[in-house]
């Protein structure tokens, strides 16, 4: 078997499937508005959410914003028509790939962040776990799926729980049986968004024992 790397089994952009963002239209009913960037997803009030979507999106709306604003307001049909054209990014500016350390996280780090901490949770699970044990993490996965910042993530992490055959219901007997789980959970995501799936086999090398050749060590 082809060797494997940390790197292969990286956290997704989202934490879980972002599902169909809501129609711009919702706070730009204004024909005379630019609509939202690609990229760029309402919150439930309407108004974008910077944890459900990506840095890149949410300058580019950014840019958009702060032209919209500097060019001065016309009654002519044909100014305002071009008032409302996208903004797109600049070929001459490079878009960095991350943000800094002490700005809020977007979507991509937001689900880095927590695919961490939910593989390492399933980790350092108990190798049988108690009745009580497993009531705490069935309780951890129900409010977590309602809490988890970006709404659409929770919305179709949910769903997919909820699965009506009850084949996605989480396993938490023990440790090898809910370290699959998870990692069958991220490879869920992992195909809805077009990325290369994980070997489940290997999880526990991956977020608990470090790999075999010794470059954890």
């Amino acid at each position: 078997m082809a060797e494997i790397h940390p790197e292969q089994f990286h956290a997704q952009p989202h934490a879980f499937n972002q599902a169909p963002p809501r129609p711009s239209q919702e706070s730009h009913d204004n024909d005379t508005k630019a609509p939202l960037p690609k990229g760029v997803v309402l919150d439930k009030d309407g108004k974008p959410c910077r944890t459900c979507t990506s840095v890149a999106s949410w300058r580019a709306l950014t840019r958009q914003a702060t032209q919209s604003s500097s060019t001065p307001k016309t009654d002519s049909p044909t100014q305002s028509t071009t008032i409302a054209t996208p903004v797109t990014a600049s070929k001459s500016t490079p878009q960095p790939s991350e943000i800094p350390s002490d700005c809020p996280p977007d979507v991509e780090q937001l689900g880095r962040s927590t695919w961490t901490l939910l593989h390492t949770m399933a980790a350092t699970y108990p190798e049988k776990a108690s009745t009580e044990h497993q009531e705490d993490m069935q309780g951890f996965l129900k409010f977590f799926s309602k809490l988890y910042p970006c709404w659409v993530c929770a919305d179709d992490f949910r769903a997919w729980m909820a699965h009506p055959s009850g084949r996605n219901q989480p396993k938490l007997g023990g440790r090898k049986e809910f370290g699959w789980w998870m990692c069958e959970a991220h490879n869920e995501v992992n195909r809805k968004l077009g990325k290369k799936e994980f070997d489940c086999r290997l999880w526990e090398e991956r977020w608990r024992t470090g790999w075999k050749d010794g470059r954890c060590d």
